[in-house]
């Protein structure tokens, strides 16, 4: 599992894109958007390095940056390539960019170790560089421009401040992702600072772990029911695991209990509409694609680097009864528009 999904069984292709000039008419965005300087160059070539377009993840944030890329007031071609989850494949797309001599490179690392590998390659090409989906925390990352990536700690503390708020009171059945690979680890951390804050307004009564599964979540919120212990809130770590926990709770007459969730993929998207998911706490993988863009032709065009490096994805609650703060997975606008709008993730 990458970011805060789940891999897609058939992702659309992506391709590279040629930007045009923005339209003339005035929106929120192009209200904020800076302007090249005078002798700048006329138009840019930024590389796209995927970790895996066959993941959704990927694929969606790729689209994003694509997206902003035919929004800029300069002409950008993305040079978009596909790692595969493949580290030798990854270094050949940085060697490709590097021999085309791209005046910028976005990196979707594999893992921080191969991220910052790629890094220094930029480095030494004297190519300006910026990272997505990974807090470079390693002792030696390189030089690169910023991160931006979904903290799931942030979403942890956010499910749960969520539910407090819905509940006072509630009692919580946290069907938690699968342990030892550090994802579920960080949704606990927010989730433990949540309950050392809020814990005299509401309890986690059991966690149990349904590996992000459908299956393994449906098993594991059935055998929490037969235990016979009391529960009136669900906190599904992921969309899959929140499908399970409700198939638990209809066959068992209990499908009024609330479920919330995360991510705001588009199955999530369509159980809030059927009423399986109460809330989930999204973080949009558009803006996380819109926000590399923009802080990589801030940095190369326009001269302006982000004072932060590291730029959390924005959690952003939906509930089922209120989708007007949703932003879709494929709702470039919307995101474009969050970030170059007035809601800019960086500070």
């Amino acid at each position: 599992m990458v970011g805060c999904s789940a891999p897609a069984a058939e992702p659309s292709e992506s391709a590279s894109t040629e930007a045009s000039t923005a339209p003339e008419s005035s929106t929120p965005a192009e209200e904020s958007s800076e302007t090249p300087e005078a002798g700048a160059k006329d138009s840019y070539t930024f590389g796209y390095i995927a970790y895996n377009t066959a993941d959704i993840w990927n694929d969606y944030s790729q689209k994003a940056f694509e997206y902003a890329a035919t929004q800029a007031d300069v002409n950008v071609e993305v040079v978009a390539l596909d790692s595969k989850n493949s580290v030798e494949e990854s270094v050949k797309a940085m060697e490709s960019l590097i021999q085309q001599e791209v005046d910028g490179i976005s990196i979707f690392p594999i893992s921080i170790e191969q991220g910052a590998q790629l890094v220094k390659m930029a480095n030494d090409a004297g190519i300006p560089v910026t990272i997505e989906n990974f807090e470079m925390d390693t002792p030696d990352p390189g030089d690169y421009i910023a991160a931006v990536a979904c903290k799931y700690d942030d979403i942890g503390y956010a499910a749960i401040n969520y539910i407090a708020e819905q509940k006072p009171g509630a009692k919580i059945f946290f069907c938690a992702g699968q342990e030892g690979a550090g994802v579920y680890e960080k949704y606990q951390e927010g989730v433990d600072k949540a309950m050392a804050e809020l814990g005299d307004k509401v309890e986690i009564v059991g966690t149990e772990h349904g590996d992000w599964e459908t299956e393994k979540a449906m098993n594991v919120t059935q055998n929490f029911i037969q235990s016979g212990a009391e529960f009136d809130y669900i906190f599904a770590n992921n969309g899959l695991m929140a499908k399970g926990c409700y198939q638990a709770l209809k066959e068992a007459g209990m499908e009024d209990i609330p479920i919330v969730s995360t991510g705001g993929s588009p199955d999530d998207y369509q159980m809030l509409v059927d009423g399986v998911e109460a809330a989930n706490m999204t973080a949009p993988v558009s803006i996380q694609g819109i926000q590399t863009f923009k802080n990589l032709y801030d940095s190369v065009v326009l001269g302006q680097a982000p004072t932060d490096t590291f730029q959390p994805l924005p959690v952003i609650a939906v509930s089922a009864d209120d989708m007007s703060k949703f932003i879709a997975w494929d709702d470039y606008e919307a995101a474009y528009n969050y970030v170059y709008g007035g809601a800019d993730i960086a500070k």
